[in-house]
Order: C-alpha cells, then sequence, then structure tokens
C-alpha cells in the first residue's frame, strides 16, 4: 500500500460482523476508532444509505420508526438501537448521527467490509431495510444486487464522501462469514459479485484500495479449523491471522511498536494473579504502572487511564 497508518490516525469502520473483529482488536490496541454507528450493516446498499446519511447529518423522527413485537425500530438500523420508548430510540441513533458526521468529516480512513450482495426491500414502499428485525418473511422482497448496480452505488456515495472528506483513504474488504442461509451456491454468487464489484472501483478510483480479508481465510487458510462450530464464522485463529496480516501490511513501525507494548499491559490486565496482596503481584502492579507512565509520556495521543485505574485500584503501596 502507498500509505500507512498511525496511531495518530482516525479510523471509520461500517460493514458485517467481521468488520468488528478487526476493528475491536485495533480498539483494543487504543487506536482511534469508531464502528458501525448503525450498528452491523451487510449489504452495498444499507452501507451506502448509512454513509449518505452520516455526511448529511441526517435527523431521524418518528416517520422513520416502525413498531414490532412491542419495541420501535429503524430499518436503518440494527437492534442494538431498539427499544420500547421511541423517544429513547430517536435520542440514540440522532447522537449517533451527529457524533459520526463530525468523525467522518475528521477521518483519515475508512474501512469498508461488504458481506452480502442479497438486500432486502419492503413489499410496501419497495424501500430496502438494513435489518429486518424479526418482521414476518411477507414483509419483504430478497433481491441480488447485479455487480454493475453494486459498483453504481459504492461510486456514488464515494464521490460524495470525497467532496467532504477529500484527504480520506477507502479501504474495501470482504467479509470470509458464509452466508449460508441464502444457500451455499447463492453465497458464492454474492461474494463473487461483490469482489468483481470492489476490484473494479479500486481500478476506477483514486484513493480507494482493496484489502483481501475473505482470500486470506478461503484461500490461504482454507479449511474448516479455522471456522467456529457453526461452520459459518472465522474462529479466533483466523480473525488473529488476518488481523496480523493486517498489522503488518497497514500499520507504520512506529504504531506496530506501540501496540507490542500496548498489548504487554493488555496482557498483563488479564493476568489472575493467586494472591493479589502477595509482594511478587505488588510489585508486577508498581512495574505495570511504570510501564503506563512511560507509554503517555512517550506518546500522548495514547490513553491508558482506564488500564491505569484498574492497577491502582490493586496498589498497595500508598495505603
Amino acid at each position: 500500500y502507498p500509505f500507512k497508518i498511525s496511531y495518530k490516525d482516525k479510523i471509520l469502520f461500517v460493514g458485517s460482523c467481521f468488520s468488528e473483529e478487526i476493528g475491536n482488536k485495533l480498539g483494543e490496541l487504543k487506536f482511534d476508532i469508531l464502528q458501525n454507528p448503525n450498528g452491523i450493516l451487510y449489504d452495498p446498499l444499507s452501507i451506502s444509505d448509512a454513509l449518505f446519511s452520516y455526511i448529511e447529518k441526517k435527523t431521524f423522527d418518528e416517520e422513520n420508526l416502525v413498531q414490532l413485537n412491542g419495541l420501535w425500530h429503524s430499518w436503518k438500523h440494527h437492534s442494538v438501537f431498539s427499544g420500547a420508548d421511541k423517544k429513547d430510540v430517536l435520542k440514540k441513533i440522532n447522537a449517533s448521527q451527529s457524533g459520526t458526521h463530525a468523525f467522518l468529516k475528521e477521518a483519515n480512513f475508512l474501512i469498508i467490509t461488504l458481506g452480502t450482495a442479497f438486500y432486502y426491500q419492503l413489499k410496501d414502499d419497495n424501500k430496502n431495510v438494513a435489518n429486518c428485525h424479526k418482521a414476518p418473511p411477507t414483509f419483504f422482497e430478497k433481491r441480488l444486487m447485479p455487480a454493475d448496480e453494486i459498483i453504481s452505488e459504492m461510486l456514488s456515495v464515494l464521490t460524495a464522501i470525497k467532496l467532504f472528506n477529500p484527504p480520506l483513504k477507502i479501504i474495501f474488504t470482504v467479509s470470509p462469514v458464509k452466508h449460508v442461509r441464502d444457500g451455499v451456491m447463492e453465497n458464492n454468487r454474492s461474494k463473487a459479485r461483490l469482489i468483481e464489484a470492489v476490484q473494479s472501483i479500486v481500478e476506477q478510483k483514486q484513493n480507494v484500495f482493496y484489502f483481501p480479508s475473505y482470500e486470506l481465510v478461503t484461500d490461504v487458510l482454507r479449511d474448516y479449523r479455522f471456522y467456529k462450530n457453526d461452520l459459518v464464522h472465522p474462529n479466533e485463529t483466523a480473525i488473529n491471522f488476518v488481523f496480523e496480516k493486517f498489522c503488518d501490511s497497514l500499520l507504520n513501525d512506529e504504531s506496530r511498536k506501540i501496540s507490542e507494548k500496548i498489548r504487554s499491559i493488555i496482557n498483563a490486565v488479564n493476568h489472575k494473579p493467586f494472591s493479589k496482596e502477595s509482594k511478587a503481584h505488588q510489585k508486577f502492579i508498581a512495574s505495570q504502572i511504570q510501564n503506563i507512565d512511560k507509554i503517555e509520556n512517550e506518546y500522548p495521543f495514547v490513553n491508558l487511564s482506564k488500564e491505569k485505574k484498574y492497577f491502582l485500584a490493586q496498589d498497595k503501596s500508598s495505603e
């Protein structure tokens, strides 16, 4: 890649659940990230709609909500936003919209993970939905986007993003999660269309790139040992493999060095002592606090306040 990601960069992740796996790992290492402001999104239309809404700072109102099974939902948002009080639902949604508008304006990288080329439309008004919220299947029409429609939709939103934040670099990736509920052949058709569309987009647009998450799991690992018991989602070994390739390819040398130091702190937080009162553990606590102070002094853009608070709560030297 003709660039590298640093700790000073802001990174917005939008897309499927695999996007969250990579985003979670970067977030744990204290990179400045924002993840799926609408919740998990799978198809190109839903992702495009969401990105347009961030650019426009769209405000949602009661007309954008629907009540199902005693809860209020947005067809454009994951059920994590749903709730019994529609005012609270709208408050959460619009706070996310406002915050994401500001974040995207300042972001250095946008990472888009496409999960499927299938999408759902409401039969009543032909509007596409990002989440069906367990509504009856009779509410929807299921469609498979042709590659040229995916290209057109993505190019349209990328043009708007370019005007909104000209320096922004965009990295596409295709999720290796298998959508077998669509059918095995249908899943392969869907992934093929996404890959073909993304490659065409990368060839046409500047500052748009591709990271091969799908290929790393499907064609490099190539074994169901690297999937969870459902044989659909990559397991932790596969996720770690892809994440290491991501870091090797996209992080600059300083960031990789910092991330290793932070990883050491995170491992220390997860350490379970035999006795918190022992001299050995107290010495361990003191050394971790010193390490955190050293990292924060050397790299003031890294925030380890949560980890420091954890260790200070166990420190008996000040008592």
